[in-house]
C-alpha cells in the first residue's frame, strides 16, 4: 500500500498553485553554487528552470523576493567578491525587493515575514539552493508564519554530502529527493517544473 503524507492524511492534496497569486522568493541563487566553493549538480539546470519561473512571474504581475546569503569578507558569499553575487542569469529586475541573510532560514534576523505581509499573499513558491538546507529550512519556517509553500522542484540543487552514520558519500540526487520528500509530508507542495504551475 502507497503511504500518505501528513497532509494527505489532514485531506489536504499536493495541488500546484496558482502563480498569479503567489509570490516568489528565489534563495541564494548566488555564483557561491555555480562556480564557487560549493559547486552543485545540476546547478545550471536549475538556474535554467528559475530564470523561466521569473519570466513567467513576471508576466503575470506577481510579485518576486530575491534572498541573498551574506557571508564573511573573504569566505564564502563574500559580499563584495564576485562568489557572493546572484547569478546573472536569475539577477533581480529593476523595482524586485534583495533582502540579505546570515543564517539558513531566511525569515531569521530579517524581514522577510513583515515585507511578505505588505504584499497580501499568502502562498509563496520557493526555489534556490540548497535544497536541503537553506530552501527547506525556510520552507519549514513559512508553515510557522502560516504560508502555503510549494517548491519548484527543477529550481533547486544540493551536493552530494557524507553519510554521518557510515561516512559512505551520498550522492546530490538522494539528497535532493529525500529533502524534497520531507517537505511533501507536511510543509510543502512539490511542484516538479513551472510547466506544472497553474495560469
Amino acid at each position: 500500500m502507497r503511504p500518505k503524507t501528513l497532509l494527505e492524511m489532514a485531506g489536504a492534496t499536493a495541488t500546484p498553485p496558482d502563480l498569479a497569486n503567489c509570490t516568489v522568493v528565489v534563495i541564494d541563487a548566488q555564483r557561491e553554487y555555480v562556480d564557487g566553493a560549493l559547486p552543485l549538480s545540476g546547478v545550471k539546470e536549475a538556474l535554467t528552470e528559475i530564470a523561466k519561473l521569473l519570466d513567467r512571474a513576471r508576466h503575470l504581475g506577481a510579485p518576486v523576493t530575491h534572498i541573498k546569503h551574506r557571508g564573511k569578507a573573504g569566505g564564502a558569499f563574500d559580499p563584495d567578491a564576485p562568489r557572493g553575487q546572484i547569478a546573472e542569469e536569475v539577477s533581480p529586475a529593476a523595482g524586485e525587493t534583495v533582502i540579505e541573510k546570515t543564517l539558513p532560514n531566511s525569515f531569521a534576523g530579517t524581514d522577510l515575514k513583515a515585507h511578505l505581509d505588505t504584499l497580501g499573499r499568502k502562498q509563496l513558491v520557493l526555489a534556490g539552493f540548497m535544497t536541503h538546507m537553506c530552501v527547506e529550512a525556510t520552507a519549514r519556517s513559512a508553515l510557522d508564519h502560516c504560508f502555503q509553500v510549494a517548491v519548484l522542484a527543477a529550481g533547486t540543487a544540493t551536493r552530494d554530502l557524507p553519510d554521518p552514520l557510515s561516512d559512505a558519500t551520498i550522492k546530490a540526487a538522494e539528497v535532493q529527493r529525500n529533502a524534497l520528500t520531507a517537505l511533501s509530508d507536511r510543509f510543502a507542495t512539490i511542484v516538479r517544473d513551472v510547466g506544472a504551475l497553474k495560469s
